[in-house]
């Protein structure tokens, strides 16, 4: 059977809807870029084209350099010289029985308000969003007083499918039933176009699991978010037939 879409759904966005934002190594000629990543000030992903090839690894490892932190999802086992410096268990939840509806108060988020956006973010913590992050889909929010208290938006668009992220409230307005309001919001939207939400969270973030579960998403799958460090050197023993740097993950 072959892999689902939502099992590398950061290649499948790069490759997909946003291949515009994909930063790829240089072409050699003969085989297609096996890894990809956004750029730094819109998201820490990167992604492989195939988790199990060892050009993948050298790609991404050429694309990254060396010695330098890249962001992973999924169920991976890095080669010999990638140092894990994060592991974080998740679930991916996807959305098929939630009901989207509407928000009409919410408004629309753009990059003039980025900066209330991340102080927003630095005070919830929902996961990484930066200062580039608004350009990857919708984002909408609900504001009191003018000040923006809630937030949720689209990150990953694997064809056929969009994640929403980023959902959080001010920790003096929860309670209130806004995130799930803003979730079932972009929802629309995305159901607008045809395509399915799901989204992910952190495995201990069980409140937030049970909230989802409770207005419609479904458990799928426990991928890993993982932080690695690029090898400084990749060992002259794992260079290929081809002449392509790779590193074979440990049997």
């Amino acid at each position: 059977m072959p892999p689902h879409i939502l099992d590398n759904p950061a290649w499948a966005s790069l490759s997909g809807p946003h291949a515009g934002f994909a930063e790829r190594p240089p072409a050699d000629g003969t085989d297609p870029a096996g890894a990809a990543r956004y750029p730094d000030d819109v998201s820490p992903f990167a992604a492989l084209a195939d988790p199990g090839d060892p050009r993948s690894w050298a790609d991404l490892h050429t694309l990254a350099g060396p010695g330098r932190v890249i962001g992973l999802t999924g169920l991976l086992t890095p080669p010999e010289g990638w140092e894990t410096v994060g592991s974080v268990p998740g679930v991916q939840l996807v959305g098929t029985g939630l009901r989207a509806e509407p928000a009409p108060e919410a408004v629309r988020l753009g990059p003039d308000d980025v900066p209330e956006m991340l102080d927003l973010i630095d005070l919830a913590r929902p996961g990484p969003f930066l200062r580039r992050t608004v350009e990857l889909g919708t984002y909408l929010g609900f504001r009191h007083d003018g000040r923006l208290v809630a937030m949720a938006g689209e990150r990953l668009r694997p064809p056929g499918w969009t994640e929403i992220s980023a959902v959080c409230t001010h920790p003096l307005h929860r309670g209130r039933g806004l995130a799930t309001r803003l979730v079932r919001a972009v929802a629309a939207g995305i159901r607008e176009r045809g395509e399915v939400p799901f989204l992910h969270t952190a495995a201990d973030n069980t409140a937030a699991i049970r909230l989802y579960e409770s207005i419609g998403f479904a458990l799928r799958r426990r991928p890993l978010f993982l932080a690695l460090r690029t090898p400084e050197t990749i060992p002259p023993k794992s260079l290929n037939t081809k002449g392509i740097v790779a590193n074979r993950p440990p049997a």
